[in-house]
């Protein structure tokens, strides 16, 4: 048996959503502002579908106004552009996502950069990560943060309260989870070590970590000794793997980046997969959607 906590992610994420509905109650009862979310889906990818899907759920659960826009397979770059533009002058509208991945036609760094850097609650756009990496992270003008890591750095606070001083090694150097993570962790006054699969002795830089994030897309790399003992270990990894029956020859399995069951053994917490990160996602999404509706109206976002 594990001494190691596991953190519950999907707890952590209905309670935010409670408080996110709070506020636009609250938002709405002195300002008359309901907050915005217009999501985009360009094609019909099946797994698009269900994330939109249930983004619209829990915004609208939430006290946030969903509006879906439905675009087929063949829209033009230049069509999906114009609606991003009207969108972006909609002031009923403070939050807009396109979901990705978009059709071959259109280059998505294009779609990223047609949104206004104030509604962009994705946190993707050059404008953001700028304000990010330089640490602008107050007032009308501060970054939106991209939700996976703004999730994982609540998790980590609330697990560990202060975090300076630790050292944290972020796995993983995407755009949209590890460099955002890792400026996230260096405004925290960690010292970060930004480690991928070319890491020299990577299991040794591992080794290190007092805080672990695991964002590198590949299924159970992290093994049980490359972990610190007592290390809090956040794995952003989803990833499908063969998990055949005799009755199921095909079946699939969710499994992170960490090799779970070993880690649990030696971690001091654990987010586990599915059940750990990925609601929180959903939950920063709304979250950055109550931010932004009360920067473009001047009004004080709240804690959340």
């Amino acid at each position: 048996m594990s001494n190691s906590t596991i953190i519950d992610g999907k707890a952590f994420a209905e309670a935010l959503r409670e408080r996110i509905a709070t506020a636009t109650a609250a938002l709405k009862d002195a300002h008359g502002l309901v907050p915005g979310l217009a999501v985009v889906l360009v094609g019909e990818d099946p797994a698009s579908q269900v994330y939109v899907r249930n983004k619209g759920k829990a915004a609208e659960a939430a006290g946030i106004t969903a509006r879906d826009h439905r675009l087929d397979a063949a829209t033009t770059q230049e069509k999906l552009l114009a609606l991003v533009d009207r969108l972006n002058k909609d002031p009923s509208v403070h939050g807009i996502l396109v979901q990705l991945p978009v059709p071959d036609q259109i280059d998505p760094n294009a779609v990223i950069d047609g949104i206004a850097p104030a509604k962009d609650v994705d946190g993707f756009h050059v404008i953001n990560t700028g304000r990010l990496a330089t640490g602008q992270m107050d007032g009308p003008d501060a970054a939106m943060v991209p939700c996976t890591p703004l999730g994982c750095r609540m998790m980590l606070e609330d697990r560990l309260g202060d975090l300076s001083g630790l050292n944290a090694v972020v796995l993983g150097r995407s755009n949209i989870v590890g460099k955002p993570m890792a400026a996230l962790l260096t405004q925290a006054n960690c010292t970060v070590t930004i480690a991928h699969s070319r890491t020299k002795d990577l299991p040794d830089v591992c080794r290190r970590a007092d805080i672990l994030v695991a964002a590198v897309g590949r299924p159970q790399m992290v093994q049980g000794d490359w972990i610190k003992p007592g290390a809090t270990v956040i794995d952003v990894g989803i990833n499908r793997v063969a998990a055949p029956t005799e009755d199921e020859p095909d079946k699939m399995r969710l499994v992170g980046d960490v090799d779970f069951d070993a880690a649990v053994k030696i971690a001091g917490a654990i987010t586990p997969v599915p059940g750990g990160v990925g609601p929180m996602t959903i939950a920063c999404l709304l979250a950055n959607t109550v931010t932004a509706a009360c920067r473009q109206n001047g009004i004080e976002p709240p804690k959340l």
